[in-house]
């Protein structure tokens, strides 16, 4: 099908840029019109395009200079100062021995990495930057910049032969129990006034775990739990594994139970009966509400325990459910009552979770805790409250009474320095311990009694 470009009314309704300029009209003047204002645009993007690049590379004492300079020129020369004439030439060597800097690029190849991406709270750390040299030629010596959480470490890269490398290794602070953000590596091309600067980036960052400090405490099984299924509770059925007694045989009991030599004894149907038994399943509460805690010192010490008592289930290989406490958001009209589960797969995956942990003026208590823990745990039968010196020893009962009966409820009260004790009260233990060592000698207590 032919179409005909020449109706005189084709440029009708169109509002591209060409008619905007020189609206229906064709000739050489519209189409010398039309060049020139295409050659205005694409000389403005490239005039854009490098500013941007000016302006990332120029620092603020860059553009001070390059500013003054015109001025000790023109003020220089017009009133014949001499010193003012040097001044801006000055400023011209200066300028153009920092745009020299800037000429080439780095051949290199880096790589970040961290001795061990996971450390406990006070041990050291370190990373790792590693620099090669894939090219023929050698290379001059590059600074090289990593970010490390809030800082900033700078290294010094000495030139480097073909395929040679360099190793450079830096420590990363590890004084607080959390995450940091190390990266990503970069490298810096820059004159010795400050004039200039240009940043490569080579690597991603990478994040280190600073675990809470954690102690060995002995298995959770001996005296509180008493035997490998399950422990037994006081409630009765007719089907389970630990013996009871025997009963009356009574409408649809199951033959099979029946204890035929009793049967043979009394001369009436005898069946045996069992204790109900409860799988090993362990809850361990931890608050994050600050006014659990008088200081930050207690919280950590909370943060501790919570880490050596779920260690120590995962490696038994016990049921394990870990809870904290939710956030109520600052302008809701109710408090919410929610709990949140930290991992359980392992131990590295349950203390990263707890090297982000922190407290909070709207998180729930620990009686709030124990509410919605006690409500949502199905077959637990042993219970931790983790908290700081901030809850009454009623508050702690009234946690308990939150758990089913004969749930074991052990509150475990964090005070640095204080003695540790022992308080027992109807269904409630109660912890006291100043020190994280004094867990396991605590623990050692409640379960001899």
């Amino acid at each position: 099908m032919r179409t005909d470009t020449h109706f005189p009314t084709a440029t009708e309704g169109l509002t591209n840029t060409r008619t905007r300029i020189v609206g229906n009209r064709t000739g050489f003047w519209a189409d010398t019109v039309v060049a020139l204002a295409r050659l205005g645009t694409a000389l403005g993007g490239a005039f854009r395009t490098a500013g941007a690049r000016v302006a990332s590379v120029v620092t603020p004492l860059g553009w001070s200079i390059l500013v003054l300079v015109p001025i000790l020129l023109v003020v220089g020369y017009s009133l014949a100062w001499l010193e003012f004439v040097i001044a801006g030439w000055a400023g011209v060597v200066l300028l153009i021995v920092a745009g020299v800097y800037l000429v080439g690029r780095t051949t290199v190849d880096i790589d970040l990495r961290l001795v061990h991406p996971r450390v406990t709270v006070g041990e050291s750390a370190e990373g790792i930057v590693v620099v090669r040299n894939p090219g023929r030629a050698r290379t001059l010596g590059v600074t090289v910049e990593v970010p490390v959480g809030s800082g900033l470490v700078d290294l010094a890269v000495p030139g480097l032969a073909r395929g040679a490398e360099s190793e450079q290794r830096f420590s990363i602070p590890a004084t607080r129990r959390g995450t940091v953000r190390v990266g990503p590596v970069r490298t810096v091309r820059a004159d010795p006034i400050g004039l200039v600067r240009r940043e490569y980036v080579w690597t991603e960052p990478v994040e280190l775990y600073i675990h809470p400090r954690t102690i060995g405490i002995p298995s959770l099984s001996t005296g509180l739990v008493r035997d490998l299924e399950g422990s037994p509770t006081k409630e009765l059925t007719n089907s389970d594994v630990s013996f009871h007694a025997l009963r009356e045989y009574q409408r649809g009991d199951e033959r099979r139970y029946i204890h035929w030599k009793s049967t043979a004894k009394t001369g009436t149907p005898m069946v045996r009966q069992f204790e109900q038994t409860r799988r090993s399943h362990l809850i361990i509460a931890l608050s994050l509400a600050a006014v659990d805690y008088a200081s930050d010192e207690e919280f950590e010490l909370a943060v501790s325990v919570a880490g050596s008592l779920g260690a120590r289930a995962i490696r038994d290989v016990r049921d394990l459910s870990i809870v904290v406490g939710e956030r109520t958001p600052e302008f809701a009209k109710r408090k919410v009552f929610a709990v949140r589960a930290l991992s359980t797969l392992s131990r590295s995956r349950l203390l990263d979770e707890l090297a982000v942990v922190e407290k909070a003026e709207t998180a729930l208590a620990t009686v709030d805790i124990a509410r919605v823990a006690g409500a949502q745990a199905a077959g637990v039968s042993l219970a931790f409250l983790v908290c700081g010196s901030g809850p009454t020893p009623t508050e702690l009962r009234a946690a308990s009474t939150r758990f089913p009966v004969g749930v074991e409820v052990i509150a475990v009260v964090c005070d640095p320095g204080a003695l540790p004790e022992l308080r027992r009260v109807a269904g409630l233990s109660v912890l006291t311990i100043g020190y994280l060592g004094d867990l396991t000698r605590s623990l050692a207590k409640a379960t001899a009694g």
